[in-house]
């Protein structure tokens, strides 16, 4: 072997060297360069490797994708790598995004559960934002075998409704149907025991009528104020026999409800129909929040069996029929006089 071709061989070896060490400073130790300080990207559930390089290359969070594929194999992350919404900033290393995907740091969004929402409402609004499949939380929420694995059994019966507690929680996207709903019953738990707490064991009704007590106060007002007294008309009415004459309840029962509530609505008889029976119709007809809650536990001291709107978001209250069917003149003269004479 001639010294030039030593040299030759010595040249290449040397070059061959720089690059590498060039190569990988340029893909290892330099961030990829971006205007914007930061990147969302949704990994899907199921994507392989390739697909997730390709989409990091895309977005410019690394600047080689078959780079990215190799580290990641040579490291055994492959298979580590969580599906889920990312927020990366632009300027990490490619070992920093794996970092970030192999531990699942995923985007959290606070949601909120309105107070008074039905089921049907929260898997709309939660499959709308891409939280849950819809139809799986449905499925879920009405499953009677999920719910004995959540201890409900003995108060929710076949249905979840009036126990997925309205609250703001962080979710993220495409989240587990039954993570979710053990996410919401578990603070419905707690926030009930808490105000069962409170009372001792001066229980009047069920708890599960309690719940369904509260859920129909809910329906009926949105004032802290007017819960325990709404709550008063309804428990003084059950210790009258009386029906309690609640449109929500009626309402509930309507399938495909129009939002036009009629007397034949009013006089058919449904199990929800709380004009036509005496009692609590079967199930809660929402998810009420604590005060309703607290107002079902504990009504205001009072001998009210009326209420009707005063048209601006309150009500007003009656311990017999003639004070309430003035008031019913007072603030309900545009409705048209039926035969039915509403006491609720």
């Amino acid at each position: 072997m001639t010294s030039i071709f030593k040299i030759k061989i010595l040249i290449f070896l040397v070059g061959s060297l720089l690059f590498s060490l060039i190569l990988f400073y340029c893909l290892v130790l330099t961030p990829p360069i971006n205007i914007e300080p930061t990147k969302i990207i949704f990994i899907k559930k199921g994507s392989s490797l390739k697909k997730i390089s390709e989409l990091l290359e895309k977005e410019g969070l690394i600047k080689n994708r078959q780079f990215f594929i190799l580290m990641t194999t040579l490291l055994n992350k492959k298979a580590k790598i969580k599906a889920g919404e990312y927020e990366f900033q632009t300027n990490l290393f490619p070992w920093q995004v794996l970092k970030i995907l192999q531990e699942g740091q995923v985007k959290r969004h606070l949601i909120t559960i309105p107070e008074g929402y039905t089921i049907n409402q929260i898997a709309q609004l939660l499959g709308e934002l891409n939280i849950v499949d819809k139809n799986e939380f449905l499925q879920k929420a009405n499953s009677p075998s999920f719910i004995s694995s959540l201890g409900l059994s003995d108060l929710a019966d076949s249905s979840l409704e009036g126990f997925l507690f309205p609250d703001s929680y962080h979710m993220m996207k495409e989240m587990d149907a039954e993570d979710v709903i053990r996410m919401m019953t578990q603070q419905f738990k707690k926030v009930f025991n808490e105000e069962l707490n409170k009372i001792g064991n001066n229980l009047r009704i069920s708890e599960r009528e309690i719940i369904i007590l509260a859920s129909i106060i809910e329906k009926e007002t949105p004032l802290p104020a007017e819960k325990p007294l709404i709550s008063a008309v309804f428990y003084n009415r059950l210790m009258k026999n009386m029906p309690l004459q609640s449109d929500p309840t009626v309402i509930y029962g309507i399938k495909n409800f129009n939002g036009n509530l009629t007397k034949e609505h009013l006089l058919k008889a449904t199990p929800y129909n709380t004009y036509t029976k005496v009692g609590f119709p079967p199930t809660p007809i929402c998810n009420p929040g604590r005060e309703s809650i607290r107002a079902a536990l504990s009504p205001a001291n009072v001998p009210y069996i009326y209420f009707v709107s005063k048209n601006d978001g309150s009500h007003y209250f009656s311990s017999n029929l003639e004070d309430h069917n003035q008031a019913v003149l007072k603030y309900q003269k545009l409705i048209k006089k039926t035969n039915l004479t509403k006491q609720w």
